[in-house]
Parts: structure tokens; sequence; C-alpha cells
């Protein structure tokens, strides 16, 4: 199963990796838990989930869930879906940013092992104009890339200029998606339209797959910034509106308040470079916002075009 593979790339990383009925989950920081693979739109019920995290000293998990569930967050997946992707479709200034890319850049698969040597320097410029400097380390990058060299299904790809790796992107592929698990690039060369270029050229080979109907460009962060997918969408990514459900484990959910989040926030302002705090922040967040009716939730930007119809169904 391409499950089996891709918690394999996460064991490899050191993390812990679970299997419940509705879902794969893997360990992230302070004994939180992620659901994958991120695709996945899942509803698992109260026993499951309140299990899971008493056998496994759990603090928190977190995962997608539909509109119609009861809980969760609005929020959604970055997705494409159509058959065709070219340069006509796109706004005015992506086209001219493609253009003006592939006149600078080409885009070929890549090794995971120069990824893994060259790609840190593309990672932190990321990071660094993300805002979450401090959210990964060079040591956890090189392993994340050499865990994934072997393993059916991982691909990465580089936007080249003169030979100089200065964009790229890491894949997985299975279950008829492929998703785009990492993207970063080098800022001295964001004006040539790297980045553009690599994510066309990318679009456009994964759609010569029949084995893909769909491709995966993220989910809604809980501490990037709206701008990180602002791009995706000039890309004609799309939105796909979905529930994000953050649950904290039973005993320590009376801790998880409205008070405890003003006091967090608090702190995560004073320290908002520090990825620990970014990250509770966010799931204190969602996970408080989640009980509210969708109607009172605060919506990210990517859905505010289609708030109005989405209320009128949910």
């Amino acid at each position: 199963m391409t499950s089996d593979i891709f918690a394999e790339w996460l064991k490899r990383q050191g993390h812990l990796v679970f299997k419940t009925k509705s879902s794969y989950w893997y360990s992230q920081a302070a004994r939180t838990f992620q659901a994958f693979p991120y695709h996945r739109v899942i509803e698992p019920d109260n026993n499951e989930i309140n299990e899971f995290l008493k056998e496994h000293n759990g603090v928190a998990l977190r995962y997608s869930t539909p509109l119609s569930a009861k809980y969760g967050k609005i929020s959604y997946h970055v997705l494409f879906t159509q058959s065709t992707y070219s340069i006509e479709g796109l706004p005015k200034k992506a086209r001219h940013d493609v253009r003006n890319g592939f006149k600078k850049a080409g885009v070929e698969p890549i090794s995971f092992e120069r990824l893994a040597v060259e790609g840190w320097e593309l990672r932190l410029d990321t990071l660094i104009r993300q805002g979450r400097v401090r959210a990964e380390t060079q040591s956890a990058w090189v392993k994340q890339c050499r865990s994934a060299q072997d393993l059916p299904g991982f691909e990465t790809w580089g936007a080249l200029v003169e030979g100089k790796l200065v964009a790229a992107l890491i894949a997985f592929s299975g279950d008829d998606c492929c998703s785009i698990l990492y993207q970063q690039s080098a800022t001295d060369y964001l004006r040539f339209g790297i980045n553009n270029v690599l994510t066309l050229a990318f679009t456009n080979e994964v759609l010569k797959r029949s084995d893909v109907s769909q491709i995966f460009y993220g989910l809604h962060s809980l501490d990037a910034p709206d701008s990180v997918d602002e791009y995706k969408f000039r890309m004609r990514y799309t939105a796909s509106p979905v529930r994000q459900r953050v649950v904290f484990n039973p005993r320590l959910s009376p801790l998880f308040n409205p008070l405890t989040y003003s006091a967090l926030n608090a702190v995560h302002k004073l320290l908002p470079g520090n990825p620990t705090f970014a990250k509770a922040e966010g799931m204190l967040r969602f996970s408080l916002q989640g009980k509210k009716p969708l109607a009172e939730q605060d919506w990210p930007l990517g859905l505010l075009e289609q708030k109005e119809s989405i209320l009128k169904q949910y």
C-alpha cells in the first residue's frame, strides 16, 4: 500500500507512526499527531480519537474532515483537479512570470542526494521569507531528503539556472493523488519566476500520468502566512473547502480554553519567531474555532469568495 511507503519515510525521519480504523497518524512535536495521507478527508468517531490519544499518551491530534461534520475549523486543501494546464489559463502577472522564468531556467528531475546537499540554502531562504526561520533545521532537512531516495512514489524536481539549483520541490504519488510536500526557492532568483516555472512544468508532467486524478499542494497551515497559498491560487490551484479538526486529550482538555488561548497568543506575539509557540497557538486556535458554528468562525482569505455559497449549504 502506498500509505505504508509514506509511513516508512516518516519512520526513517524518527517519527512514530500508528494506524487506526480511519487513518494513519504520525507524531509531531510535543506528542501531537497528524493524520495522513494529507489529502484524505476522514470522520473518526470520538471513541477512536480518545482511545488513540489515551493509548499513545498523545496531547492532541489533527485531521481533515467534511464540511458536514459537526466540529472543525473552516479550512481548505489546495488542489488541482483539471485535466489541462497551460500558460494561457493563468492570470496576467503569472503568465509574465512563467514566460520570464522559462527564458532563464530549465526544469528537470534531480536526485534526493543533490537536494539534501544543495537544497537547504533554498529551504532556509523560503523559511526566512515566511517568518519561520527556526521552524526547521538543516539536519532534519538532510534526513528528510535522504529518507526518500530509495522509496517508490517519491520524486524531486528542480529549476536550474546555468546548472545552479535555484528552486526545488519534493512530491509523493499514491492513491490517485500526487502531493507536493515541500517547495523552496532562492530569494535572489524569485524575480525570474523560478517558482512559477517549476509549478507549471511539474503540474504538466503529472497530468500526463493516467494513475493521478488530482494534485494536492498543501493543507491550510496552522502558522504560515496567507501569502504562502496566495501564490498557489495565482497559479490556478484552488481552495477545496474542508474542516480541520484539532482534538485535545480529554484528560488535558480543561486546560485548553479561551483564557489559555489569550495567554498563549500574547506570548506568541512577543516571540513571533518561536516555532513551538506558533504551532501551539495554531492548534489551540483551530480547536476553539472548530467548536463554533461555521458562520461564527474566522474564515481564511482563500475561502472568502466561497463563504456565502458554503453557508447556504451548511
